[in-house]
């Protein structure tokens, strides 16, 4: 059996109930939740955790991509619509671009 130490700490109430929601959810006692989430907090500071499988670091890919992809069709949608207000509003009304070289004379 381990050495066990027993520690103080102050908590959030709202942080202290969900404490309390997830232990009793896995059946654990609070101070075995802690004790659990403790160390795995520890396992992950020291980069000790499992590696998504192949399929799913493919699937995140795939979605970064996509993820991309959309920004991209946004930005190339802004930029068209910018344009075609630019040349929309060379053709209404009077303007100095338009007026041909006859009238300055």
């Amino acid at each position: 059996m381990r050495e066990t130490i027993r520690i103080r700490a102050t908590i959030d109430k709202d942080v202290y109930m969900q404490i309390v929601y997830w232990a009793k959810e896995r059946d654990m006692s609070i101070n075995e939740y802690l004790a659990h989430a403790v160390e795995k907090t520890i396992d992950y500071e020291c980069k000790n955790y499992d590696l998504p499988t192949l399929e799913i670091a493919r699937l995140n890919q795939l979605i970064d991509v996509i993820t991309c992809l959309s920004v991209n069709t946004k930005a190339l949608e802004e930029t068209i619509i910018s344009g075609l207000d630019s040349l929309l509003g060379l053709t209404r009304g009077d303007n100095y671009l338009l007026n041909s070289e006859d009238d300055y004379e």
